[in-house]
């Protein structure tokens, strides 16, 4: 077919690729001219991408969308055989109704006496994971609880996770935060 230049300004009986290398720059083409119908995989690198353009709407199910943490290091002995708040505790505000919160604590406790500490995080008022019986019938024993659990709030409101501890037959002295260090709670919003 001829090549055809008319009237009008138009270019008929172009063949595709028949304009040589260089010849269409960026000043050519039209505005939104290119969209990602137009895009080949692996077109666009990290360099060519707008800040903030990737959002936590756009990240796959898995992706750690936020992190939070609380911590507690105030001596803190333990003498309710019903749990009671620690005082370790932090809020998140989840992006999405659908979002995991994987929440663990590391709790610095020892004891001075005899029986169990108690342990559990509450989501509000809401127990998600517990561990009733930490320390056994050893005097004077410092240890390090860590407790983890994958959490399903199913909401966008702030929420916050608290650590609540008890003991059960204990005698002597039961407290958290003796050691250095403190306590500590993290939370990470997964999407989901």
């Amino acid at each position: 077919m001829a090549i055809t230049i008319n009237g009008s300004g138009t270019v008929t009986g172009l063949a595709v690729g028949g304009l040589p290398d260089g010849t269409v720059d960026a000043g050519t083409l039209a505005t939104n001219s290119v969209d990602s119908a137009e895009l080949v995989d692996g077109s666009i690198d990290t360099a060519h991408i707008g800040t903030d353009q990737i959002t936590s709407a756009i990240l796959p199910a898995g992706s750690v969308l936020q992190v939070v943490e609380g911590s507690y290091s105030t001596q803190t002995d333990v003498s309710s055989t019903s749990y009671a708040d620690s005082g370790l505790s932090v809020a998140i505000t989840p992006s999405s109704s659908s979002s995991k919160i994987y929440a663990t604590i590391n709790i610095n406790a020892y004891n001075n006496g005899t029986g169990f500490i108690g342990f559990n995080i509450c989501r509000g008022s809401t127990q998600i994971v517990e561990a009733s019986k930490v320390h056994g019938y050893s005097d004077n024993e410092a240890q390090m609880v860590v407790l983890t659990k994958l959490d399903s709030p199913s909401t966008t409101s702030a929420t916050t996770y608290k650590v609540q501890m008890k003991t059960t037959g204990f005698t002597g002295t039961a407290r958290i935060n003796q050691m250095t260090g403190g306590s500590r709670i993290i939370l990470m919003e997964i999407a989901g």
